[in-house]
């Protein structure tokens, strides 16, 4: 009898498809977190980047090692929920969910500056910029309501375009620009420009360029041979992070040099000054191509980053609001949000209701204007987070030593016969610390910070004693799972077609062909689920209907059939039906022919993908036009 996955997640994400979602997260973050460390900074604002880099590389060992010790989706909340408890996991998601608010929200705001520098000005100042940053998350919340498709392949595309024109303004800015002359002097004022506190409160804000490690750690659960390919991306992304932060700061300040008046004071950079001021704090990589005149095509330059940074920018808010989306989901499922946020359109099989809330808090806090706040909130949340999954790495290495670990943090410290790991402790002390000085320097941000976990905190506690459930017991909604009597045969006959277009006659052509040799006939039915959800959400109305239609399939075929469903992202189901093929050891694959989009190919892509790495042979079902009755129609053979 052959092997069959049963229903659950699709893991079918290798390593480029995760490093790169990853670094389009991250990517995107130089486009204003390079002006707002740099208003605060000034000087010293290559050096914020890598003690900020240094904190990003403890971090994500922890998340390398964790992930890979729990595959799942859910990153540091996971971690918290494996290490302590249930409320502990809800608070470290909470925190999680204030990250993706404020992503949504400062990408969308500095999509709108870069956007105003290239095409329209009024959207560089207020009010243009928020109305345009709202506009854009509203419009982004309802497709994702709608269940947006998201393709890997565009993701891939986007980071390669981003990392490789980033280190293409390096390149040309160590030719053109760059002067460690400039660099030593702009560090001669420090303790007066920048002050001591705006040193150390740059540096949390500086890993607002280092998120998206979190991204990974989410789509764990979609990841093809997890064990190395967790790791991997994780350390690609560090790379290509490294390579471009601890290099770009540096060429921006030779750019744009601080300058003080003759007496030494009131000492700025443009990189850091309001754009009604004569700076580019809205739009800092636009300022440094605008310094290092290129001539003829200086002009070309800054429409191009202007058109690369509005992109990447509304990919992120995008990728912001798939994060709340999922996030909901998952925290929903675990009984720590009332159902109400989790549950999932009908149709759409999205969480529109969460959607709809959380998006709407983006869009209060976009409505001040004010870059700065933003910054320094997410720096908030971002601090607790990571500090919750250093030390939940910490207590896990002490309560489960023996847990297999696919990756280990580098080195290790023995503390009462535990060894514990020194880049979790680092990394602990120092987002620690950062955590400690955003909320003592900045009693906005903590009052702000600290209101929104009471907020979540107070709904916790109260749904889940109106649910009758403890504060710390893990308790999650039971799913339904697809009922199947018998695994299917050795060189079975393999019937494949996606939930809504079910051909009869593809079933009456597979038990022909299974008559010959007495084979088995195995039905896949696949649901692909909205990029806005996460791939194990519960769709109820798809799988009955996906499993009404293996019933129906067996009614046809007799006792020989057997079946099940699977969810898939969109543009994944051909590797599912070739993958499932190999493992059933398939005789031939028997496809419907999907009904023809307008522009698109004949087959369409599903089946375009199964014929071209075909692993046996492929018999395709149709209906002619004018005729009632499906008839195969075309019969290809390897």
């Amino acid at each position: 009898m052959a092997q069959r996955r049963l229903h659950g997640l699709q893991r079918v994400l290798g390593v480029n498809a995760l490093s790169a979602t990853a670094y389009g997260n991250v990517g995107s973050s130089i486009y204003y977190a390079l002006g707002l460390v740099a208003a605060l900074a000034l000087g010293l604002t290559p050096i914020v980047f890598i003690l900020a880099g240094a904190l990003f590389y403890c971090t994500a060992t922890t998340y390398a090692e964790a992930t890979a010790m729990y595959p799942e989706a859910g990153g540091a909340s996971l971690f918290a929920r494996r290490a302590f408890n249930e409320f502990w996991s809800f608070f470290t998601a909470w925190a999680q969910m204030l990250n993706y608010v404020i992503t949504i929200a400062i990408s969308a705001f500095f999509a709108a500056h870069y956007a105003g520098g290239v095409a329209f000005e009024p959207l560089k100042e207020a009010p243009g910029d928020i109305l345009f940053a709202a506009g854009l998350v509203a419009l982004l919340a309802l497709v994702n309501m709608r269940g947006v498709s998201e393709a890997v392949g565009v993701n891939l595309v986007l980071a390669i375009v981003d990392f490789l024109s980033q280190l293409a303004i390096v390149a040309v800015g160590v030719v053109l620009v760059f002067s460690p002359e400039i660099l030593i002097r702009n560090l001669e004022f420090f303790g007066e420009a920048p002050t001591l506190s705006e040193f150390l409160l740059a540096i949390p804000i500086g890993t607002i360029a280092y998120t998206g490690i979190e991204t990974i750690s989410n789509m764990a659960g979609e990841a093809r041979d997890e064990d190395k390919t967790i790791p991997e991306s994780i350390r690609r992304v560090m790379f290509a992070v490294f390579a471009i932060y601890f290099t770009l700061p540096m060429i921006a300040l030779s750019a744009l040099p601080v300058r003080c008046d003759g007496a030494g004071e009131n000492c700025s950079t443009l990189l850091g000054v309001a754009a009604e001021d004569g700076g580019y704090a809205s739009d800092p990589i636009i300022g440094i191509v605008k310094a290092m005149d290129l001539g003829s095509l200086q002009s070309g330059a800054e429409v191009y980053v202007g058109i690369l940074a509005v992109t990447i920018l509304v990919a992120a808010t995008n990728a912001g609001v798939l994060g709340v989306s999922r996030l909901t989901y998952s925290m929903g499922i675990h009984r720590q949000l009332p159902d109400r946020l989790r549950q999932l359109h009908p149709k759409y099989g999205t969480p529109t209701f969460g959607i709809v809330v959380f998006s709407a808090f983006a869009i209060v806090a976009i409505l001040p204007g004010q870059a700065d706040f933003l910054g320094s909130i997410y720096a908030f949340g971002a601090m607790l987070s990571f500090s919750m999954a250093h030390l939940a790495l910490i207590r896990l290495r002490v309560t489960e030593p023996d847990h297999r670990r696919p990756y280990r943090s580098p080195g290790g410290i023995r503390v009462r016969g535990h060894v514990l790991p020194p880049f979790a402790i680092l990394g602990l002390l120092g987002t620690g610390l950062s955590f400690f000085v955003v909320t003592a320097l900045d009693l906005q941000v903590a009052a702000s910070g600290f209101l929104w976990l009471s907020i979540g905190v107070v709904v916790f506690v109260v749904y889940r004693r109106r649910q009758g459930l403890d504060l710390t017991t893990t308790v999650k909604v039971a799913e339904p799972q697809p009922v199947v009597e018998r695994e299917a045969e050795y060189e079975s006959v393999l019937v494949a077609f996606d939930v809504n277009h079910f051909v009869r006659d593809a079933v009456a052509t597979a038990q022909k062909l299974a008559a010959r040799r007495r084979r088995g006939i195995h039905v896949l039915v696949w649901i692909t689920v909205p990029q806005s959800s996460p791939i194990d959400a519960s769709m109820p109305e798809q799988e009955l209907a996906a499993n009404a239609l293996i019933e129906q399939a067996k009614l046809l075929g007799g006792r020989r059939v057997s079946g099940h469903y699977e969810k898939v992202r969109s543009g994944q189901a051909g590797r599912l039906v070739i993958k499932q093929a190999r493992e059933l050891r398939a005789a031939a694959i028997v496809m419907p022919l999907p009904p023809r989009v307008r522009g698109g190919s004949l087959f369409g892509s599903t089946l375009e993908t199964v014929l071209t790495e075909r692993p046996c042979r492929v018999i395709i079902e149709s209906v002619p036009s004018g005729a009632e009755t499906p008839r195969a129609s075309a019969v290809r053979t390897q």
